[in-house]
Formats: C-alpha cells, structure tokens, sequence
C-alpha cells in the first residue's frame, strides 16, 4: 500500500492506493489498482468539488490523462472542518505506475482554483524490481 498527501489553501488530500488482486489478471498484462482519497476542508470557506485531472504514468513511461467532472459521480461542497471520502480504480497494462492530479474546485465567493494531488505509486507487491 502507498499513500500521499497535499494541502493546498487548506484543502487536504490524502491518498491510499492498493494492488486489487481480485479484479487483476497478470497472465493478460491486466493488473488493477484502487486508491481511496479524503478530501478535508481545513479553511473557513466552503468549497466544491468541480471536476479532476488525472495523470497516470506506467513504468514504461506510457502517460495517460483523465479529465471528468467531480468524483464518482459527485461533486461535493466541503464546508468548514467537513471531509469527502470516495475509492475508485485504475487498470495498467504493467505491474507498477504512478498517478498525481489536481481537483478543480470553486469556493464561496465563487472563485476557481485547483488543488494538488501529490504523487503516489501504483504497485503490485509480490513482483521483484531489478
């Protein structure tokens, strides 16, 4: 398991990413991955949760880039001390890779920013590294 974290203008995100053997098939270059992200509001303003930007690198250095709006289907508003917890998936074609991302989010005064993902590692724990 890798975990990560960031605060940006008081918003924390935090990350636990795990190999997800279940729905993995390493014999068709399958491995699945799944990562729980908390979303705290540290500050005095609400905000919400407009949409995410993800960026997925694999050890062969193939990127891909993931835009959508919100998280699982929500697009949630933090108030003050108020969290947001969601898990979600990632399949690679190879046994490790990274993801970092921003959140776009928008806050009571109806100004835009976005908000670090900081970097964790996508890997599946019983394959050695050379």
């Amino acid at each position: 398991m890798s975990s990560s974290e960031a605060i940006t203008r008081n918003l924390r995100v935090h990350v636990k990413a795990q190999y997800d053997l279940g729905s993995s098939n390493p014999h068709h270059n399958q491995w699945f991955f799944l990562y729980t992200v908390r979303i705290t509001n540290e500050g005095s303003n609400t905000v919400q949760l407009i949409s995410r930007h993800w960026v997925i690198t694999d050890a062969m250095g193939k990127v891909q880039e993931v835009r959508g709006p919100g998280v699982v289907g929500h697009q949630p508003i933090l108030a003050p001390g108020e969290s947001f917890e969601y898990t979600s998936g990632c399949p690679l074609t190879v046994p490790f890779g990274s993801m970092h991302g921003t959140y776009q989010m928008i806050d009571d005064r109806k100004e835009h920013f976005d908000i670090e993902i900081a970097p964790f590692v996508l890997a599946e724990p019983h394959t050695a590294v050379n």
